[in-house]
């Protein structure tokens, strides 16, 4: 019995199999048709209604249980002969796991040999068919009523029986646009060496085999490291004004912002683990038997334990913990420094009481006021109204985990109606995730994909350039961003002034190119050099070499196309060492060089040349950007058009002791935005106070004065 229900692998072929699976009259005859069509190649037609269609003709009468054995085996000889002519793909209208569902349906349980040879039998997909689609009626179908009921069983024997299997819906054109769609990816990921399952799982999280052919590629040959001409500096790629002059871009920016739409975007999603990493380490390496923490510092070197050991009162955080441990505790007063301090740090982490470490960083203390202790949240709510605020509301964008969004809408409830009534501004509050379609398949050493115990990939979020597709949906005329640690205690009317500084130069560039965009529109040839000394001089843009013998139509063209794009102004604080990205002149394959922030980890600083630029840099990037995101017809630019996909990142980690490369999107202010119309402008230090690690909160700028 089981030879007759054998299934015959490729044939010296290497054969696709498909199975088209589902509840009757929900199209899988049509859909087999169709695809083995499109392909060129054969289909298994169902055996099971020509057998009870004859059945019925002679005696009229319907499926019974001895007939499953049969029309089991008829099966399996028309799948078997079809595989023979296959030419790469074979598309099975049914398959023995349909059989095994109606028996299990119709008479509570399943021949033992069809059931065994139904799990044991594999298809490189299953199409489960939707019953999205109108029953119809025939000699053979009986179950117009309870649809949801049996297509729930369908799906859940696959489950069960670990089929691999993906949802068509929609109607009979949709269905099969659909399918020639996943079929065309399957096979990439087929070529790329990836299992059924592990496809049906990038299926599944959006992510395009195609991305995960790049990162591959990337992975196994390397990323071209950026190359840098010079750094950029003042009166070399980086504006430098007075603060008189600054004062006089936050007046026209101030006079003209109640007819523009703004947002500040807030780049929030991380977790404050990295903030608090040398007191994780602590926790996990202290031997408090045997040792003192002076001794753990000195064995360790840990200086940073050691500051932040020595400044613990002055953290906005202290008091809160030092009662919470009195009440806990009654001889608390009577513990050693050591236990008090190590009790301390436990306690600020640990899941079971502040979880500090596990919560985003937008929902912790950074501040003390005299009554209150302030989140960064709060603290961007006063920004957005000092100066993304229009006609009396602002509008801000935090791009968070989802798992984090509670922590952050009970933070915002605390504070968010007093500051509304105090400022007698309206304040509008939005959230978006960072796309799991951008995540990245994670590798092991030898660039092979790495797989969890389940068998399934591991993969990596994108990294912050996953955000430009979240900046890209927002409606707005101009848009501040600002990293969600980067906020200021005391300072706000100097933050602000800076913020609409580099908002008001936006709107000065702006307001030129959109008039230069809207003369060209007339084809006037007068003015094609003026345009052409701004581009070169003003935004510092590199016109091609053979530009003068374009024709006047071209020469438009070629002009409307440099200056058609989104515009930002980036402020840079002068580098005090800090790590990170910077403003370099960067020369590109076809020798042309640009304005762009480039991380370190994009330039090859093995290579004697590159690594001397990059030690002259004279400035650093905050993040601190305006843009202009909409063209001179206040229509919004697609902002992932703008994207230079070649410059993203491959990053070395340690996940649970284990070495893993995982690829990083091009940069949100880096790669995302290689392709816009860049300005620098140098702004004072004081603007640029990140809390990278928890001893930043130390900080003067961070301090109550």
């Amino acid at each position: 019995m089981e030879e007759n229900l054998k299934q015959l692998q490729n044939t010296g072929k290497d054969i696709i199999k498909i199975a088209i699976y589902g509840p009757e009259s929900t199209g899988k005859t049509t859909l087999a048709k169709q695809l083995a069509l499109h392909y060129n190649t054969v289909w298994a037609p169902e055996y099971a209604r020509e057998y009870l269609q004859k059945k019925w003709n002679s005696k009229k009468e319907i499926c019974a249980e001895e007939d499953l054995l049969p029309i089991a085996i008829g099966q399996m000889q028309i799948e078997n002969e079809a595989l023979e002519n296959a030419n790469q793909f074979l598309f099975a209208d049914t398959c023995l796991m349909i059989t095994k569902v109606f028996s299990e349906i119709y008479y509570g349980f399943c021949n033992p040999n069809i059931d065994k040879a139904a799990r044991k039998h594999r298809y490189d997909l299953f199409f489960l068919t939707d019953i999205d689609v109108p029953w119809e009626m025939d000699d053979l179908r009986d179950k117009p009523k309870g649809r949801e009921v049996t297509f729930d069983t369908f799906r859940k024997a696959l489950i069960d029986c670990n089929k691999p299997f993906i949802v068509l819906k929609g109607n009979q054109k949709q269905r099969f646009s659909q399918a020639i769609i996943i079929l065309k990816a399957l096979e990439k990921s087929k070529k790329l060496g990836l299992s059924s399952h592990q496809f049906v799982q990038i299926y599944e999280s959006g992510i395009a085999i195609e991305a995960i052919e790049f990162q591959l590629d990337r992975y196994q040959n390397g990323i071209q490291k950026t190359i840098i001409d010079r750094p950029a500096i003042i009166n070399d790629g980086i504006l430098q004004f007075s603060p008189e002059e600054h004062r006089d871009f936050s007046k026209q920016f101030d006079d003209k912002k109640q007819k523009l739409k703004l947002k500040k975007f807030v780049p929030a999603s991380g977790a404050a683990s990295r903030m608090f990493k040398f007191l994780i380490e602590f926790l996990n390496e202290f031997d408090a038997e045997n040792e003192t923490i002076n001794a753990y510092i000195n064995r360790k070197n840990a200086a940073d334990l050691m500051i932040f050991l020595s400044g613990m009162e002055k953290f906005p955080f202290y008091h809160q913990i030092d009662e919470f441990l009195k009440n806990k505790f009654s001889d608390f007063n009577s513990w050693s420094r050591d236990k008090k301090n190590h009790q301390f740090i436990y306690t600020l982490l640990n899941e079971k009481s502040f979880e500090y470490a596990s919560k985003p960083k937008g929902v912790l203390p950074f501040h003390t006021y005299k009554n209150r202790l302030a989140t960064p949240i709060e603290e961007h709510l006063f920004e957005s109204i000092y100066y993304a605020a229009s006609n009396n509301e602002s509008f801000l964008h935090f791009t968070i985990s989802q798992n984090h969004q509670e922590h952050f809408e009970s933070a915002i409830k605390l504070v968010k109606q007093k500051i509304e009534k105090d400022t007698k501004t309206k304040i509008n509050i939005n959230f978006s995730y960072q796309n799991t379609a951008t995540n990245s398949i994670a590798v092991n050493s030898e660039n092979e994909p790495i797989q969890n115990e389940f068998g399934e990939l591991v993969f990596r979020p994108g990294g912050h350039g996953a955000l430009i597709q979240n900046l890209n949906q927002l409606d707005a005329d101009i848009v501040f961003i600002k990293n969600i640690d980067n906020i200021i205690q005391n300072n706000i009317d100097t933050i602000a002034l800076y913020k609409k500084s580099l908002a008001g130069i936006l709107c000065h560039y702006q307001q030129i190119i959109f008039n230069y965009l809207k003369i060209m529109e007339s084809n006037t040839p007068e003015i094609i050099d003026e345009i052409t000394s701004f581009v070169e001089n003003d935004l510092k843009i590199s016109i091609i070499e053979d530009f003068t013998k374009y024709t006047l139509e071209n020469k438009i063209e070629y002009l409307k196309n440099v200056l058609n794009r989104p515009i930002r102004v980036c402020g840079m604080v002068k580098n005090e060492g800090e790590v990170g990205g910077g403003p370099f002149w960067v020369k590109d394959a076809k020798g042309f060089v640009s304005l762009q922030i480039v991380e370190t980890a994009q330039i090859d600083l093995a290579n004697v040349n590159q690594n001397e630029i990059h030690k002259k840099a004279t400035h650093f990037n905050p993040v601190d950007l305006v843009c202009g995101i909409k063209n001179y017809k206040g229509i919004k630019f697609n902002l992932e058009q703008f994207i230079d996909a070649n410059s993203g990142f491959v990053v070395e980690k340690t996940k649970k002791g284990k070495y893993l490369k995982a690829y990083e999107l091009p940069g949100l202010w880096n790669g995302a935005m290689a392709n816009w119309i860049t300005i620098f402008v140098e702004i004072p230090l004081i603007t640029f106070n990140p809390v990278k690690t928890v001893n930043d909160l130390l900080k003067p700028a961070h301090q109550n004065d």
